[in-house]
């Protein structure tokens, strides 16, 4: 497959499949899909959740802020944000933060092989604002702080050992984490309008306790080569981290990332884009830009978290715009997958896939009340391309 990116009226491709790859200049311009026109087809008629799917698709609640989870006892907490999916036997666990704060934090939902709830319960409490994180490959999810001066937290989505606190990874606005079993390192992003990309060099692969906090470095253009560069000090006090290494790149609100072939992948909120690192020549470009689309037809608006599905697919949640998650496929498709009508007041957070990659969970998460309390975590199952 190619991998193409929008970038000022070019597409701008690489090699590789799931969106790998060495950029190649000065193909033609791909005109991105119109919405509905993405590799499932047409979404049709809202369902009786309010979400609109392609045909073959179908939708179930799983769990809603101040309300017991169906089967469980537990009470889910509000505002979910950021979530992973996690093995657990033969059934799956879904992990999804509170962005709240005070008493942040972070639950846990268990599902047997067919996708039955068998429990619910909190894996991370009295935190605060935790948005995003990520998963790591040894099975712990990093529910990050999205205030100043931050925390990482690394938490066990199967409830058995207590959250740690890894200051190591620096103390600034976190936003979301990926792993990298590659080069061993998780990249995080930064949650202001002039924030930064890091990564995190931990001193044993495994081991989050201690490490080294870096930030990348590049000049000012859309793409170009970069490096990386110490933070001399991660505790961001009282430099901020963002602020301690000159020619450290800006970056306009850090949102989602993720991982995958040699690739990091990231969104920018207040510029409404998503970029690509492509680790093994160690360049970056604009993976996608809803201000260069010809026609102001941007599919794709109010980026936020991102997840990829096995098949290379890349699927971004968005941040109010059309209540939309869109799909960028590796052939350069960008159209809505699915649209949550009637809470034009909330964010769809969250996104991940079971293991099977048969389902993909998310979050509206202030639901038709528009409030931190009216969160409702959802479940989608259909044909998925894997």
């Amino acid at each position: 497959m190619e991998r193409r990116t929008f970038l000022r009226g070019a597409v701008i491709g690489s090699s590789a499949a799931a969106f790998g790859g060495t950029l190649m200049h000065g193909a033609a311009y791909a005109a991105p899909a119109q919405p509905g026109a993405g590799p499932y087809g047409a979404l049709g008629a809202a369902d009786a959740n309010g979400i609109m799917l392609p045909s073959g698709f179908t939708s179930r609640v799983i769990a809603r802020s101040g309300q017991t989870v169906s089967g469980t006892s537990y009470t889910w907490h509000s505002a979910p944000d950021g979530g992973a999916c996690f093995v657990d036997g033969s059934g799956w666990i879904y992990v999804s933060n509170s962005e709240i704060n005070p008493s942040g934090g972070a639950s846990a939902v268990k599902f047997n092989s067919s996708g039955t709830v068998t429990g619910a319960y909190r894996i991370l409490s009295d935190t605060r604002q935790n948005c995003a994180g990520g998963k790591t490959p040894w099975n712990t999810w990093l529910s990050c702080e999205e205030v100043d001066r931050g925390f990482v937290y690394e938490t066990d989505p199967y409830g058995v050992n207590a959250a740690v606190q890894r200051p190591a990874m620096g103390r600034f606005k976190h936003e979301a984490a990926a792993a990298d079993p590659v080069r061993q390192v998780i990249y995080l992003t930064e949650d202001e309008t002039s924030g930064c990309f890091y990564r995190f060099i931990p001193t044993t692969w495994g081991n989050l306790s201690s490490g080294t906090l870096q930030v990348l470095k590049a000049g000012t253009a859309t793409s170009g080569s970069f490096t990386w560069q110490n933070v001399p000090d991660p505790d961001g006090s009282p430099t901020a981290t963002r602020s301690q290494v000159s020619g450290s790149k800006k970056f306009n609100g850090g949102e989602g990332c993720h991982y995958a072939n040699d690739t990091v992948w990231f969104t920018t909120k207040g510029d409404n884009r998503v970029w690509q690192l492509n680790l093994t020549n160690s360049t970056y470009e604009l993976a996608y830009d809803d201000s260069l689309v010809p026609g102001g037809a941007a599919p794709l608006t109010g980026v936020d978290n991102v997840t990829g599905s096995s098949y290379g697919d890349l699927y971004v949640a968005e941040d109010g715009g059309n209540m939309e998650i869109c799909v960028i496929t590796p052939d350069d498709v960008v159209a809505p997958f699915l649209r949550i009508t009637g809470q034009s007041s909330s964010e769809i957070t969250g996104p991940a896939f079971s293991p099977a990659g048969n389902r993909l969970y998310f979050s509206s998460q202030r639901g038709t009340s528009g409030s931190s309390s009216g969160g409702i975590t959802y479940e989608v199952t259909g044909p998925f391309r894997v």
